[in-house]
């Protein structure tokens, strides 16, 4: 299947869907300023799988990776995905409170340990469940790293503000596989380990660690009932493969605008109904574009 350019450029920041249009708009610049009035909720679930390292044509498109390219095919992509930082640390902290937080190396959570609010807490603060699936941890909301587990690519591990150290230690969990089949919790964090998420291992053997996972994903109640977005993204180095994954997606949508990980973060608190943090503020939303 060939894929279909599109992007809504009638949509400009905000949410929405409409017919399909060309477009070359690029990214406000952003802010550091906090919308406070939410948007309305339209999603129950939204799930975030993080991969690592891989440039967009590494992957989408790769005789390495049919599983990853058959999904951009059948949901949507958008071309012009940019990091927000480097190494892989200030993009997970960026994505998760909008802004990098001055973070610039892959520092352990005792070298940097963040009060700021994130996504994690505005779940909770507004009545829903937030919870980070690691595969290889060793044990709940583990702090060190430890063999193919990295703590760096645990954003939840760095907030320490008001219940998130508790709540990391109940809802940062190791990953066994599968999510909880007809109990999704509101916003789910997967990370695969070092070798799952191409960071040590080559994009076969990710886009084969994929395939063992997502398909029960979009086979359970809550993404059929079209309740749930899946976004499953890479954290650098731009432009980043991405594939946006909802039952409302049309298939083959290509999108050329430039984003970036504070429009995922944007278009999950669009999702959730939830105030825009930090740099999402002015972030381009992915909602309209892919017809969220």
């Amino acid at each position: 299947m060939a894929f279909a350019l599109v992007s809504l450029a009638a949509c400009g920041g905000g949410g929405g869907s409409g017919a399909s249009r060309t477009t070359t708009t690029t990214a406000a610049p952003s802010t550091s300023v906090a919308v406070t009035t939410p948007p309305t909720k339209t999603y129950e679930h939204v799930v975030w799988i993080w991969m690592e390292n891989k440039s967009y044509g590494q992957v989408i498109g790769s005789g390495a990776a049919p599983y990853e390219t058959g999904l951009a095919r059948r949901f949507g992509t958008a071309t012009h995905y940019a990091d927000v930082g480097r190494p892989s640390l200030p993009n997970y902290i960026g994505a998760t409170s909008g802004s990098t937080q001055g973070i610039a190396d892959d520092a352990s959570p005792f070298s940097h340990a963040l009060t700021v609010d994130n996504i994690f807490r505005q779940v909770r603060t507004h009545g829903g469940t937030a919870r980070s699936y690691e595969e290889s941890m060793p044990s709940n909301c583990n702090l060190g790293s430890a063999d193919a587990y990295a703590v760096k690519h645990n954003a939840a591990a760095y907030y320490t503000g008001g219940d998130d150290r508790a709540a990391c230690n109940r809802d940062d969990v190791p990953f066994t596989g599968t999510l909880p089949s007809g109990s999704l919790p509101t916003f789910a964090f997967v990370t695969p380990n070092l070798c799952d998420d191409t960071h040590d291992c080559s994009v076969a053997a990710g886009d084969a660690w994929l395939k063992t996972f997502v398909p029960a994903l979009l086979d359970s109640a809550e993404y059929k009932s079209a309740t749930t977005a899946v976004f499953l993204v890479w954290d650098e180095a731009t432009p980043m493969p991405n594939v946006i994954i909802s039952p409302t997606v049309p298939a083959g949508t290509v999108v050329s605008t430039p984003v970036d990980h504070y429009s995922l973060l944007r278009t999950t608190e669009e999702l959730l109904g939830l105030p825009l943090l930090g740099k999402a503020s002015t972030a381009t939303s992915l909602r309209g574009r892919f017809s969220l």
